[in-house]
């Protein structure tokens, strides 16, 4: 969303990344006021109730003022970033270089920071994610010499149409991508080792290697400017409480589990299960060339069991719909999957999971699990959710009793896979088993309809070969 105002500036305004969502917080400005910007370069994250996002600017130009800083919540529809463009990027940019001519000897005379230090060509990224230093650059630093001027003048002439800079993004996965924006490094500038020129986390740490030989000159002047002074000690009974602001993703959360608890009859229903047969197919899939290079684990063999029982149970897969007092079934299923996260819990799900073969549903819920941890789930993943599986094994817990997401029936907690005995062929033997709770909505999900979703799933967990005949 942008608008045309007088002196060729557009005023770039916080769009509204999710679906009626009214506000969202800048946590981050990756651009500041004379840097160049092209169309599709991230300025800035914003965290909304859903998630964080990176939003992107939808032209070229100079960056004239960021309107809020850091950590200030903005409306949506309200202004964030003017940006000069056409002429008047063209006139901004000379009036950048020329302001600070004046300073230009204190600069030289002052001792150089550290990170001036760092060999050329590997600066700090502001932007990241794959942009090239040709392409995208900083304004440049007053200091002697020539590369920062030539740079500025390329990407003018560019502007001015006097020829296209080429861009290429690096291949990198988006773990990969935050390692390198959280050291500073332009993926441009690293050397990739991996498969088909994809960069890795060892060429991200390699490039970075050389940065710490600087520090020792460094630390000779610190020492020289005061006289050392020890750390005071923190005492943590200074502090007895700490108050945490309720916003974000968490806040957005509290809201939809109070509504959900207090608005949907819960019932939940518990079954027992040996699951041996589940993790010894899991072994074997690993080895399968089918799933080279996808994450295969007993979440996996879960998911599709339950979208099995869905197929054989699909009143389960349903919604109440209160205005018009219908009961809604969904002729697809977007599966969810509960995931923990530094900003709190959110459900991010697979859309038309149902429709996957169990590859694809495996490259999916990697996908969903990867871009969660790093916190860049979109507000359109965690929308439209039919179905959630929570996964509180992983936390050592045998089972609980899971609340749930709004606008759905049901939600399927899987406890910890432990060694236990087990009657098995008439003896005791030490098996893999595991508790599954289903919690449903009983306006609509009733006592059989619930204990058969829940005892197919058992079903195909302890004989996965149902899978063949089932699914």
């Amino acid at each position: 969303m942008t608008t045309m105002t007088e002196g060729s500036v557009r005023e770039f305004k916080m769009p509204d990344v999710g679906e009626g969502l009214t506000e969202a917080e800048i946590l981050k400005w990756y651009v500041q006021p004379g840097d160049t910007v092209t169309d599709g370069q991230i300025v800035c994250e914003v965290e909304t109730a859903k998630a964080a996002v990176e939003l992107p600017i939808p032209y070229d130009g100079v960056v004239r003022e960021l309107h809020f800083p850091e950590g200030t919540t903005v409306d949506v529809g309200t202004s964030i970033i003017a940006v000069a463009v056409g002429d008047g990027a063209a006139a901004a940019a000379p009036a950048q270089e020329a302001a600070p001519e004046p300073a230009q000897a204190s600069v030289a005379d002052a001792p150089a920071p550290a990170e001036e230090e760092k060999p050329q060509g590997r600066q700090p990224v502001l932007v990241g994610y794959g942009v090239a230093t040709s392409s995208t650059r900083r304004r440049p630093r007053r200091s002697p010499g020539a590369p920062a001027q030539e740079a500025s003048a390329a990407i003018r002439a560019e502007m001015n149409g006097h020829g296209p800079v080429t861009r290429e993004r690096p291949l990198a996965k988006p773990p990969v991508r935050k390692l390198a924006k959280d050291l500073g490094v332009d993926l441009a500038t690293v050397v990739p080792s991996g498969p088909d020129g994809v960069i890795t986390r060892e060429d991200v740490h390699a490039a970075v290697a050389p940065a710490p030989a600087e520090a020792p000159e460094a630390a000779p002047a610190a020492a020289t400017s005061a006289p050392a002074t020890p750390a005071p000690a923190v005492s943590y009974d200074t502090a007895r409480e700490t108050r945490v602001p309720v916003k974000g993703v968490r806040k957005a959360t509290a809201a939809a589990m109070v509504g959900s608890a207090f608005t949907a009859p819960h019932v939940t229903e518990f079954v027992t299960v040996d699951v041996t047969r589940t993790m010894k197919l899991v072994e074997e899939l690993k080895q399968d060339k089918e799933f080279t290079g996808l994450r295969v684990n007993p979440l996996l063999l879960i998911a599709k069991a339950l979208l099995v029982a869905i197929r054989r149970n699909p009143d389960i897969n349903a919604s109440w719909d209160e205005a018009a007092q219908e009961i809604v079934v969904k002729h697809y299923v977007n599966l969810g999957i509960a995931a923990a996260t530094p900003r709190g819990l959110i459900v991010p799900n697979i859309k038309d999971a149902h429709a996957k073969t169990l590859p694809q549903l495996a490259e999916s819920l990697g996908e969903l699990v990867s871009t969660a941890r790093e916190g860049r789930t979109s507000p359109a993943a965690m929308q439209g959710g039919t179905v959630t599986i929570t996964n509180v094994g992983v936390f050592g817990v045998d089972t609980g009793t899971p609340i749930l997401n709004p606008g759905e029936s049901a939600i399927l907690a899987v406890g910890a896979i432990k060694l236990q005995p087990w009657v098995h062929k008439g003896k005791v033997k030490p098996r893999q088993v595991t508790t599954l709770a289903l919690s449903f909505d009983h306006r609509l999900v009733d006592g059989e309809l619930g204990s058969k979703v829940l005892a197919d799933v058992a079903a195909v967990l302890e004989q996965p070969k149902r899978l063949l005949t089932w699914a």
